[in-house]
């Protein structure tokens, strides 16, 4: 699943960084709900691409909260699968490496939402 796109640099992304970096998100959505175990559900909240187009690190909420950890490691053992997934399904010139780490943003957006 696939929400939002923020980018790696502090400057204004250009046009293309933030098409990569919404497309690697939405490739990621997709790739994480067919290949996860149906255990844990897996969102991909986000992902930032670099300046230079060849690292990309998306961001992912796990629900259970019980089941991060496990969620997590499937995800990062997955990484040259997600990355070959992204290779086929776009036509950019360099397909970046991929970083997967849980969106501690979003973790706490949620905990906030639970006391409101």
């Amino acid at each position: 699943m696939y929400r939002d796109v923020y980018r790696m640099n502090t400057e204004a992304p250009s046009r293309r960084q933030t098409q990569i970096a919404e497309r690697i998100a939405q490739l990621s959505g997709e790739f994480f709900s067919h290949e996860s175990n149906r255990e844990s559900l897996i969102t991909v909240t986000r992902s930032d691409i670099s300046a230079d187009l060849k690292n990309a690190t998306v961001y992912i909420s796990v629900l259970p909260q019980s089941a991060e950890k496990k969620a997590l490691a499937f995800a990062k053992r997955e990484r040259s699968a997600l990355r070959n997934f992204v290779k086929k399904k776009v036509t950019f010139s360099t397909i970046p490496t991929i970083e997967v780490v849980i969106d501690i943003g979003e973790k706490n957006r949620q905990q906030v939402s639970r006391f409101v």
